[in-house]
Protein backbone atom coordinates (compact mmCIF):
# COMPACT_ATOMS: atom_id res chain seq x y z
CA UNK A 1 0.00 0.00 0.00
CA UNK A 2 3.07 2.24 0.86
CA UNK A 3 4.35 1.50 -2.31
CA UNK A 4 1.49 2.98 -4.06
CA UNK A 5 0.77 5.87 -2.06
CA UNK A 6 4.44 6.81 -3.52
CA UNK A 7 3.62 5.99 -6.74
CA UNK A 8 0.94 8.65 -7.11
CA UNK A 9 2.46 11.22 -4.72
CA UNK A 10 5.37 11.12 -6.90
CA UNK A 11 3.59 10.56 -10.28
CA UNK A 12 0.72 13.94 -9.43
CA UNK A 13 3.72 15.94 -7.86
CA UNK A 14 3.71 18.14 -10.60
CA UNK A 15 -0.12 18.76 -10.32
CA UNK A 16 0.31 18.94 -6.75
CA UNK A 17 3.10 21.84 -7.15
CA UNK A 18 1.82 24.24 -10.17
CA UNK A 19 -2.16 23.57 -9.64
CA UNK A 20 -2.37 23.31 -5.62
CA UNK A 21 1.03 24.92 -4.65
CA UNK A 22 -0.94 27.65 -3.02
CA UNK A 23 -3.50 25.59 -1.16
CA UNK A 24 -1.80 25.90 2.19
CA UNK A 25 -1.28 29.77 2.03
CA UNK A 26 -4.92 29.75 1.11
CA UNK A 27 -6.12 27.20 3.80
CA UNK A 28 -3.82 29.05 6.35
CA UNK A 29 -4.56 29.76 10.24
CA UNK A 30 -6.71 32.94 8.83
CA UNK A 31 -9.95 33.69 9.11
CA UNK A 32 -12.10 32.80 6.38
CA UNK A 33 -13.40 35.61 4.01
CA UNK A 34 -14.26 36.33 0.39
CA UNK A 35 -10.93 36.68 -0.31
CA UNK A 36 -10.62 33.06 0.78
CA UNK A 37 -13.37 32.04 -1.34
CA UNK A 38 -11.88 33.90 -4.48
CA UNK A 39 -8.48 32.68 -4.27
CA UNK A 40 -9.78 29.09 -3.70
CA UNK A 41 -12.02 29.25 -6.54
CA UNK A 42 -9.15 30.51 -9.08
CA UNK A 43 -6.95 28.05 -7.87
CA UNK A 44 -9.51 25.26 -8.33
CA UNK A 45 -10.78 26.41 -11.71
CA UNK A 46 -6.58 27.06 -12.72
CA UNK A 47 -6.19 23.07 -11.95
CA UNK A 48 -8.42 22.29 -14.84
CA UNK A 49 -11.76 21.29 -12.79
CA UNK A 50 -13.86 23.28 -15.26
CA UNK A 51 -15.93 26.38 -14.12
CA UNK A 52 -19.19 24.54 -13.38
CA UNK A 53 -17.12 21.85 -10.95
CA UNK A 54 -15.52 24.54 -9.34
CA UNK A 55 -18.56 26.56 -8.51
CA UNK A 56 -20.11 23.45 -7.10
CA UNK A 57 -17.21 22.08 -4.99
CA UNK A 58 -16.84 26.26 -3.27
CA UNK A 59 -21.09 26.17 -2.92
CA UNK A 60 -20.93 23.07 -1.27
CA UNK A 61 -17.98 23.81 0.81
CA UNK A 62 -19.60 27.56 1.52
CA UNK A 63 -22.58 25.48 2.73
CA UNK A 64 -20.76 23.13 5.19
CA UNK A 65 -18.79 26.12 7.00
CA UNK A 66 -22.73 27.63 7.48
CA UNK A 67 -23.62 24.89 8.66
CA UNK A 68 -20.99 24.01 10.69
CA UNK A 69 -20.00 27.41 11.93
CA UNK A 70 -16.58 27.58 10.94
CA UNK A 71 -14.46 30.31 10.95
CA UNK A 72 -10.52 29.61 10.57
CA UNK A 73 -9.31 28.91 6.69
CA UNK A 74 -7.68 25.91 8.30
CA UNK A 75 -10.92 24.16 9.09
CA UNK A 76 -11.76 23.88 5.27
CA UNK A 77 -8.81 21.37 4.19
CA UNK A 78 -10.62 18.56 5.47
CA UNK A 79 -13.74 19.60 3.96
CA UNK A 80 -12.15 20.00 0.99
CA UNK A 81 -10.50 16.51 0.98
CA UNK A 82 -14.20 15.21 1.46
CA UNK A 83 -15.87 17.21 -0.80
CA UNK A 84 -13.00 16.18 -3.47
CA UNK A 85 -13.50 12.77 -2.86
CA UNK A 86 -17.71 12.34 -2.83
CA UNK A 87 -16.98 13.85 -6.56
CA UNK A 88 -14.57 10.48 -7.47
CA UNK A 89 -16.27 7.03 -8.19
CA UNK A 90 -13.92 4.00 -7.56
CA UNK A 91 -13.45 2.23 -10.97
CA UNK A 92 -15.84 -0.79 -11.61
CA UNK A 93 -14.33 -4.44 -11.43
CA UNK A 94 -13.28 -5.44 -14.82
CA UNK A 95 -16.15 -8.34 -15.72
CA UNK A 96 -14.69 -11.54 -17.40
CA UNK A 97 -18.18 -13.50 -17.92
CA UNK A 98 -17.43 -12.96 -21.70
CA UNK A 99 -14.34 -14.79 -23.87
CA UNK A 100 -12.72 -13.45 -25.84
CA UNK A 101 -13.57 -9.97 -23.68
CA UNK A 102 -13.00 -7.40 -26.52
CA UNK A 103 -11.90 -3.50 -25.31
CA UNK A 104 -12.12 -1.32 -28.59
CA UNK A 105 -9.85 1.93 -27.82
CA UNK A 106 -10.59 5.35 -28.62
CA UNK A 107 -8.69 8.46 -28.34
CA UNK A 108 -6.92 11.61 -30.70
CA UNK A 109 -3.78 10.63 -32.09
CA UNK A 110 -1.00 11.97 -29.74
CA UNK A 111 -3.48 11.14 -26.41
CA UNK A 112 -0.92 7.48 -26.02
CA UNK A 113 -3.40 5.42 -26.74
CA UNK A 114 -1.42 2.99 -28.93
CA UNK A 115 1.03 2.60 -25.46
CA UNK A 116 -1.61 2.36 -23.08
CA UNK A 117 -3.02 -1.11 -25.26
CA UNK A 118 0.88 -1.85 -24.26
CA UNK A 119 0.51 -1.17 -20.84
CA UNK A 120 -2.96 -2.87 -20.41
CA UNK A 121 -1.54 -5.66 -22.38
CA UNK A 122 1.23 -6.28 -19.98
CA UNK A 123 -1.36 -5.77 -17.02
CA UNK A 124 -3.78 -8.61 -18.27
CA UNK A 125 -0.70 -10.79 -19.03
CA UNK A 126 0.66 -10.66 -15.45
CA UNK A 127 -3.11 -11.38 -14.28
CA UNK A 128 -2.67 -14.57 -16.41
CA UNK A 129 -4.48 -13.38 -19.08
CA UNK A 130 -4.45 -14.49 -22.96
CA UNK A 131 -4.21 -11.52 -25.77
CA UNK A 132 -4.35 -10.42 -29.13
CA UNK A 133 -3.82 -6.77 -30.64
CA UNK A 134 -5.81 -5.57 -33.59
CA UNK A 135 -3.98 -2.38 -35.44
CA UNK A 136 -7.26 -1.17 -36.90
CA UNK A 137 -5.78 2.49 -36.83
CA UNK A 138 -4.79 1.76 -40.69
CA UNK A 139 -4.41 5.55 -41.84
CA UNK A 140 -1.34 6.02 -39.68
CA UNK A 141 1.18 3.29 -40.46
CA UNK A 142 3.51 4.30 -37.38
CA UNK A 143 0.50 3.03 -35.48
CA UNK A 144 0.61 -0.04 -36.72
CA UNK A 145 4.18 -0.39 -36.74
CA UNK A 146 4.18 0.97 -32.80
CA UNK A 147 1.39 -1.84 -31.99
CA UNK A 148 3.60 -4.68 -33.94
CA UNK A 149 6.65 -3.53 -31.45
CA UNK A 150 4.94 -4.24 -28.69
CA UNK A 151 3.65 -6.98 -29.85
CA UNK A 152 6.77 -7.82 -30.53
CA UNK A 153 7.95 -6.93 -26.80
CA UNK A 154 5.08 -8.74 -25.16
CA UNK A 155 4.74 -11.86 -27.20
CA UNK A 156 1.30 -10.93 -28.38
CA UNK A 157 0.20 -11.31 -32.02
CA UNK A 158 -0.76 -8.73 -33.90
CA UNK A 159 -3.64 -8.60 -36.73
CA UNK A 160 -3.03 -6.09 -39.24
CA UNK A 161 -4.18 -5.22 -42.52
CA UNK A 162 -2.11 -3.15 -45.69
CA UNK A 163 -1.97 0.42 -45.24
CA UNK A 164 -4.80 2.59 -45.56
CA UNK A 165 -6.79 -0.48 -45.93
CA UNK A 166 -10.37 -0.68 -44.55
CA UNK A 167 -10.00 -0.76 -40.72
CA UNK A 168 -13.44 -2.77 -39.87
CA UNK A 169 -12.03 -5.43 -41.68
CA UNK A 170 -9.06 -5.27 -39.87
CA UNK A 171 -11.52 -5.49 -36.57
CA UNK A 172 -13.62 -7.95 -37.85
CA UNK A 173 -10.54 -10.14 -38.55
CA UNK A 174 -8.84 -9.33 -35.63
CA UNK A 175 -12.33 -10.60 -33.61
CA UNK A 176 -12.69 -13.73 -35.52
CA UNK A 177 -8.78 -14.13 -35.07
CA UNK A 178 -9.37 -14.50 -31.41
CA UNK A 179 -12.55 -16.38 -31.05
CA UNK A 180 -10.44 -18.98 -33.38
CA UNK A 181 -7.43 -18.74 -31.12
CA UNK A 182 -9.67 -18.88 -27.59
CA UNK A 183 -7.93 -15.75 -25.74
CA UNK A 184 -8.94 -13.84 -23.23
CA UNK A 185 -8.66 -9.94 -24.37
CA UNK A 186 -8.68 -8.60 -27.54
CA UNK A 187 -7.58 -4.99 -27.16
CA UNK A 188 -8.56 -3.19 -31.04
CA UNK A 189 -6.63 0.21 -31.17
CA UNK A 190 -8.47 2.67 -34.13
CA UNK A 191 -8.02 5.74 -35.54
CA UNK A 192 -7.32 9.10 -33.80
CA UNK A 193 -7.96 11.69 -36.64
CA UNK A 194 -8.96 11.44 -40.26
CA UNK A 195 -9.73 14.43 -42.47
CA UNK A 196 -12.59 15.64 -40.60
CA UNK A 197 -14.03 14.46 -37.29
CA UNK A 198 -16.82 13.88 -39.22
CA UNK A 199 -15.26 10.90 -40.88
CA UNK A 200 -13.44 10.18 -37.81
CA UNK A 201 -16.71 9.29 -36.33
CA UNK A 202 -18.46 8.12 -38.85
CA UNK A 203 -15.61 5.50 -39.15
CA UNK A 204 -15.68 4.62 -35.42
CA UNK A 205 -18.97 3.98 -35.76
CA UNK A 206 -18.47 0.87 -38.76
CA UNK A 207 -15.65 -0.18 -36.60
CA UNK A 208 -17.66 -0.65 -33.82
CA UNK A 209 -20.86 -2.09 -35.78
CA UNK A 210 -18.43 -4.81 -37.51
CA UNK A 211 -17.07 -5.83 -34.39
CA UNK A 212 -20.64 -7.15 -33.40
CA UNK A 213 -21.11 -8.50 -36.07
CA UNK A 214 -17.54 -10.98 -35.63
CA UNK A 215 -19.22 -11.51 -32.19
CA UNK A 216 -22.61 -10.81 -30.34
CA UNK A 217 -21.78 -8.36 -27.82
CA UNK A 218 -19.33 -7.11 -28.75
CA UNK A 219 -17.41 -4.83 -28.06
CA UNK A 220 -17.64 -5.44 -24.49
CA UNK A 221 -16.03 -2.15 -23.41
CA UNK A 222 -15.19 1.08 -25.43
CA UNK A 223 -12.13 2.98 -23.33
CA UNK A 224 -10.76 6.38 -24.20
CA UNK A 225 -7.27 7.84 -23.66
CA UNK A 226 -7.71 11.11 -22.38
CA UNK A 227 -3.82 12.89 -22.15
CA UNK A 228 -3.84 14.76 -18.74
CA UNK A 229 -1.82 17.73 -20.41
CA UNK A 230 -4.37 18.91 -22.49
CA UNK A 231 -6.83 19.43 -19.37
CA UNK A 232 -9.81 20.67 -20.20
CA UNK A 233 -9.17 20.45 -24.41
CA UNK A 234 -9.67 16.71 -23.73
CA UNK A 235 -13.25 17.40 -22.75
CA UNK A 236 -15.11 18.25 -25.76
CA UNK A 237 -12.79 15.30 -27.37
CA UNK A 238 -14.33 12.74 -25.26
CA UNK A 239 -18.31 14.20 -25.44
CA UNK A 240 -17.74 13.58 -29.16
CA UNK A 241 -16.18 10.06 -28.74
CA UNK A 242 -18.63 9.36 -26.27
CA UNK A 243 -21.81 10.27 -28.37
CA UNK A 244 -20.40 8.32 -31.39
CA UNK A 245 -19.05 4.53 -29.71
CA UNK A 246 -21.07 4.77 -26.14
CA UNK A 247 -17.61 5.39 -24.37
CA UNK A 248 -17.60 3.13 -21.19
CA UNK A 249 -14.32 4.44 -19.23
CA UNK A 250 -12.01 6.80 -19.49
CA UNK A 251 -8.33 5.95 -19.43
CA UNK A 252 -6.00 9.50 -18.20
CA UNK A 253 -2.51 9.20 -19.85
CA UNK A 254 0.92 11.01 -19.14
CA UNK A 255 -0.83 12.40 -15.60
CA UNK A 256 2.52 12.76 -14.69
CA UNK A 257 3.32 15.02 -16.68
CA UNK A 258 0.23 17.73 -16.44
CA UNK A 259 -0.51 20.17 -14.21
CA UNK A 260 -3.64 19.97 -14.90
CA UNK A 261 -5.15 16.66 -12.85
CA UNK A 262 -7.94 18.50 -11.44
CA UNK A 263 -9.19 17.46 -15.01
CA UNK A 264 -10.59 13.87 -13.40
CA UNK A 265 -13.32 15.44 -11.30
CA UNK A 266 -14.65 17.53 -14.88
CA UNK A 267 -14.52 13.80 -16.51
CA UNK A 268 -16.78 12.30 -13.57
CA UNK A 269 -19.42 15.45 -13.62
CA UNK A 270 -19.61 16.19 -17.17
CA UNK A 271 -19.22 12.65 -19.42
CA UNK A 272 -20.52 10.66 -15.97
CA UNK A 273 -18.10 7.95 -16.92
CA UNK A 274 -15.43 5.91 -14.58
CA UNK A 275 -11.81 6.67 -14.51
CA UNK A 276 -11.01 3.51 -15.05
CA UNK A 277 -6.93 3.92 -14.91
CA UNK A 278 -3.54 6.60 -15.01
CA UNK A 279 -0.74 6.90 -16.36
CA UNK A 280 1.87 8.00 -13.72
CA UNK A 281 5.12 6.97 -16.00
CA UNK A 282 6.55 5.71 -19.20
CA UNK A 283 7.15 2.22 -18.18
CA UNK A 284 4.83 -0.31 -18.76
CA UNK A 285 4.30 -1.31 -15.41
CA UNK A 286 3.08 2.91 -14.77
CA UNK A 287 -0.35 2.16 -16.08
CA UNK A 288 -1.99 1.98 -12.64
CA UNK A 289 -5.76 1.45 -11.72
CA UNK A 290 -7.52 4.56 -10.27
CA UNK A 291 -7.46 4.95 -6.94
CA UNK A 292 -9.47 8.03 -5.56
CA UNK A 293 -7.90 8.12 -2.04
CA UNK A 294 -4.52 8.03 -3.04
CA UNK A 295 -5.21 10.50 -6.52
CA UNK A 296 -6.77 13.01 -3.75
CA UNK A 297 -3.47 12.58 -1.35
CA UNK A 298 -1.31 13.22 -4.17
CA UNK A 299 -2.61 16.37 -5.16
CA UNK A 300 -3.69 17.95 -1.54
CA UNK A 301 -0.83 15.92 0.55
CA UNK A 302 2.62 17.71 -0.67
CA UNK A 303 0.92 21.09 -0.07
Amino acid sequence: MAEILTKWRSGLAKTSKTAFGRLASILGATEITQDTWDELEALLIQADMGIETATEILESLQRFVRTEGLTRSDELREALRSELRSRLDDPPALEWTDKPLVIMMVGVNGSGKTTTIAKLGQKFQSDGKSLLFGAADTFRAAAVDQLQVWGDRLGVDVIAGTPESDPGAVAFNTVQAGVARNVDVILIDTAGRLQTKFNLMEELKKVRRVVGKALDGAPHEVWIVLDATTGQNAMQQAKAFKEAVNVTGVILSKLDSSARGGMGFAIQRELGLPILYAGLGEKLEDLTLFDPDAFIQGILDQN
